[in-house]
């Protein structure tokens, strides 16, 4: 036998096996270093088997708006359908939603806080959304209830809902016990239910956790007008679990995390700005001493 026959070549494996490996990789790796490598993994990071779960969300806390759409249509164009996660920030513009869910068909978890997306839109494309099983909507201002009506009464397989807010957020606001009747009158398969901070009363609360018989996690940190009986909770709700209304430092996620596809990585590059050519590939500008504790210009999640 020759020496080293009895290595593989790793440009000989099947597409959706290097899709597998490269999904380790981060973004910046997968966009700048695998296509550069050999054709078949040049192949393979331009084709669906890595773009199954896009998660860019770090990345667009300290983007252009227009970049984040323009990478958002790439990378989702690339999926061809397969994208089941995607977790991205602050988009601007209703149009970028559409296009999403012109691509949701096998989609489940969909992470959009800090988005300026309106209610209409939301209730324009709750329909193309019925995959999803959980969904982040917190600190987007624009949506109120009637968008969260739309994905109770059309997203039947939802089973966690992240929807908290900020106390910078509430100025102006006088409720949002119209969006805790709307929870509670189409999402009654709910495990996991996070309202912190939203101006919401203890009569709110009751009327969801009476309807969500599944709900297994609450976080009502900062809801100070709820008050919740203890010995009744635990007599009548027993695997239920509530959080707040008291603020905390800092709490186990533990079960939830998988569910809520959170992650602290993140990504040491700016801006796409001028970096497309006529192929849409991309190159990425990498800066060194960027200040990861600036807070991107958001207030931080209670």
């Amino acid at each position: 036998m020759e020496e080293g026959a009895h290595f593989r070549c790793w440009g000989e494996l099947i597409p959706d096996a290097l899709g597998l490996i490269f999904s380790n990789l981060s973004l910046q790796e997968k966009l700048t270093v695998l296509p550069r490598v050999c054709k078949s993994w040049g192949s393979a990071v331009m084709g669906p088997y890595c773009w199954q779960e896009i998660d860019i969300e770090e990345w667009s806390n300290r983007s252009d708006p227009d970049n984040i759409d323009r990478m958002l249509r790439m990378l989702i164009t690339r999926s061809c359908g397969s994208l089941r996660k995607l977790s991205v920030s602050g988009l601007q513009d209703d149009l970028i939603l559409s296009f999403i869910a012109e691509h949701a068909s096998a989609l489940q978890t969909l992470r959009l806080p800090r988005s300026n997306l309106s209610d209409s839109i939301v209730e324009k494309v709750a329909g193309k959304l019925s995959t999803i099983t959980f969904l982040d909507l917190s600190y987007c201002c624009k949506i109120c209830a009637p968008a969260l009506e739309a994905i109770g009464k059309h997203c039947k397989l939802l089973s966690g809902l992240r929807r908290n807010m900020h106390p910078i957020d509430l100025e102006g606001k006088i409720s949002h016990e119209d969006e805790a009747h709307a929870i509670a009158a189409t999402m009654p398969k709910l495990k996991q239910l996070e309202m912190a901070y939203l101006l919401i009363d203890t009569k709110s609360v009751l009327e969801i956790i009476s309807s969500c018989s599944e709900l297994e996690f609450f976080d009502l940190r900062g809801c100070w007008s709820v008050k919740l009986d203890g010995k009744y909770l635990e007599e009548n709700f027993p695997k239920l679990k509530i959080l707040g209304p008291y603020v905390v430092d800092h709490y186990e996620r533990n079960e939830w995390e998988e569910c809520s596809d959170y992650s602290d990585s993140l990504y040491d590059y700016e801006s796409f700005e001028g970096l497309w050519d006529e192929e849409e590939r991309l190159e990425l500008m990498f800066f060194e001493g960027f200040d990861e504790d600036n807070g991107y210009g958001w207030p931080p999640s209670p």
